[in-house]
């Protein structure tokens, strides 16, 4: 980390043990704020970052508004690019290797085969949901590490919903039973079982279970940032393999399993493609279950938020001029 330049969330900048220095009169004691994934950005967590900033600094939003929103209400940096009341700056990048170019088709409305001699883009047809479960088990424990030597921390399957047959729920359970059985002693979960929590609106944490803490019926688990406990009956506490897109966006790994269930309907829309398909660095697997579905929900549109933030920034903007 460059010295002077800290990386935090925002609710961890403006609150808590972690947050940033105030001056005299409140504002944060900084020049520049730059927020990076801001496509993640609601409106109740802009707000309350533009209100902390000092006169005379600058705030940097830097994202992609194709990728899924916030968890929370609102489009912040979408409303903020249609209001055209700021300076934008788009990256030309070309996006590298196989992955790269099947993701910049991904988000131009387009979905086509591309040439990947390593296999760095394998697609694996499922006709069934037990098909889709048994294959991506296959890819998640013996495919991708067998190709690639990318450990289990390298890896994580995602897909479009907690429920359902192809769901986080179901295919958690199966990877569980292939890589870590056991009885789930601590509220089911076992010493070396990969858990996931939301830590906060649309921040999610995934760590290592190590062991539990009688005395408090906690887990402890293992972290990029270290040792944390987490109460065994957290609601929001559940197994880490296998993740929503949405608990993974902001977050990146070496290989991607993407799980397109059958039966995802709605929930199947370009965002979430570009999301999953994004999230890979170097490997990506679809495990193809909806068929012509997948190449539709890619052409379709995007759909929008319905919110007036842009209509505001418009009008505040033209305010400003006549005043």
């Amino acid at each position: 980390m460059t010295a002077g330049v800290t990386a935090r969330t925002p609710a961890e900048l403006l609150a808590g043990p972690g947050a940033a220095d105030r001056d005299e009169e409140g504002a944060l004691a900084l020049e520049l704020l730059a927020v990076l994934d801001a496509e993640q950005l609601d409106t109740e967590a802009a707000a309350a970052l533009v209100e902390a900033m000092p006169d005379g600094s600058r705030l940097v939003l830097s994202g992609e508004p194709g990728l899924l929103g916030p968890a929370g209400s609102g489009q912040v940096l979408a409303d903020l690019l249609g209001s055209r009341i700021c300076p934008r700056v788009a990256s030309r990048t070309p996006d590298e290797g196989p992955v790269g170019e099947l993701v910049s088709l991904v988000a131009a409305g387009e979905l086509a085969r591309v040439d990947a001699p390593g296999n760095e883009v394998v697609v694996v047809p499922a006709h069934d949901p037990g098909e889709a479960v048994h294959r991506t088990v296959q890819l998640l424990t013996e495919s991708i590490p067998r190709a690639f030597g990318a450990g289990p921390a390298d890896v994580v399957v995602l897909t479009t919903a907690h429920g359902g047959p192809c769901g986080t729920r179901a295919l958690n359970a199966a990877v569980k039973e292939r890589v870590n059985p056991g009885p789930g002693r601590f509220g089911g979960f076992d010493p070396g079982d990969r858990a996931v929590w939301s830590a906060g609106v649309g921040r999610t944490v995934s760590g290592t279970v190590r062991e539990a803490d009688s005395a408090t019926r906690s887990l402890v688990c293992e972290t990029l940032d270290g040792r944390v406990t987490v109460p065994a009956d957290e609601v929001s506490l559940r197994h880490g393999w296998v993740l929503t897109a949405h608990q993974a966006a902001g977050r990146s790994w070496p290989a991607v399993v993407a799980v397109v269930p059958g039966d995802a309907g709605a929930l199947l829309d370009r965002a979430w493609v570009h999301t999953a398909f994004s999230r890979a660095r170097r490997h990506l697997s679809v495990v193809q279950g909806a068929g012509p579905a997948l190449a539709a929900a890619v052409a379709a549109a995007p759909r929008p938020r319905a919110t007036r933030l842009a209509e505001l920034l418009r009008q505040g903007a033209a305010d400003s001029e006549e005043a």
